[in-house]
């Protein structure tokens, strides 16, 4: 039987601002001017997730999230999505993603993209029947929606090694300042080095044109259900010598 795979595959680098939620972190505040709101030259600010850091990079990544179609789809009800997506944020980064030591960050936490490397975007059967519980704890009535999303994508993911981008946000107060495309940059220098291609799927039609803008483009499109919102499967080829391109000049994110 095929394994099916527990990590989430959303992502929404220019989402809308959800509510606060009672309780939640206190996040760095955005500076009401335009000077010192970008990046730092040559990605300084631009770093790995740290363990202690997990619950204030789930809490960005939750609130990017809020408002991104294929998130609603998945938690229909407004009032308990934000704390499902920061549960489920924080689940995936101190269970899958923070151990293949591919996830960034900035120094104040506004935003974070998480990779996975060549041959580890599956979880093997015995991995995923140990994580079962604790998904059902978080996501309660929602997870049979989101094992039915899993299972569609998983289905079309490619074989060919490659770098796998599960998830890339940043806050709302803190979008359209180039930090979307400074947290992509690590790994995509990285896939020009080691001319490796990367993948992801986006989940609306903005955060499609940031990844174009980045060199991926556009492989399919995919309902995961009749009442879903799209899916765009995206690749990235792998880049030879003086065809690599980051898109450090972009400004997006």
């Amino acid at each position: 039987m095929k394994s099916r795979k527990i990590a989430p595959t959303v992502r929404a680098t220019n989402s809308a601002m959800g509510p606060a939620a009672a309780g939640s972190l206190e996040l760095a505040e955005a500076p009401s001017g335009r000077l010192a709101v970008r990046p730092l030259p040559a990605g300084s600010d631009i770093r790995k997730v740290g363990a202690e850091e997990v619950a204030a990079v789930a809490e960005s990544l939750a609130r990017a999230f809020y408002d991104d179609p294929m998130m609603r789809w998945l938690f229909p009800v407004d009032a308990r999505r934000l704390e499902r997506l920061r549960d489920g944020f924080e689940f995936y980064l101190a269970r899958i993603w923070l151990r293949h030591d591919a996830c960034y960050t900035t120094d104040r936490r506004i935003g974070a993209a998480c990779w996975l490397p060549p041959g580890t975007w599956r979880l093997s059967l015995p991995r995923q029947l140990a994580l079962l519980p604790a998904m059902v704890r978080r996501f309660g009535r929602d997870l049979p929606r989101l094992m039915r999303f899993f299972a569609a994508i998983e289905k079309v993911h490619p074989h060919e090694p490659h770098m796998y981008l599960p998830a890339v946000g940043v806050a709302p107060e803190w979008q359209g300042r180039g930090f979307g495309a400074a947290l992509l940059r690590p790994v995509l220098e990285r896939c020009d080095r080691e001319r490796l291609p990367a993948y992801l799927e986006a989940t609306s039609p903005r955060n499609r044109a940031l990844y174009e803008r980045h060199g991926f483009e556009t492989v399919e499109e995919l309902r995961v259900a009749k009442d879903a919102p799209l899916v765009w499967r995206m690749w990235r080829a792998a880049r030879a010598g003086d065809e690599s391109d980051t898109g450090t000049h972009d400004s997006g994110g």
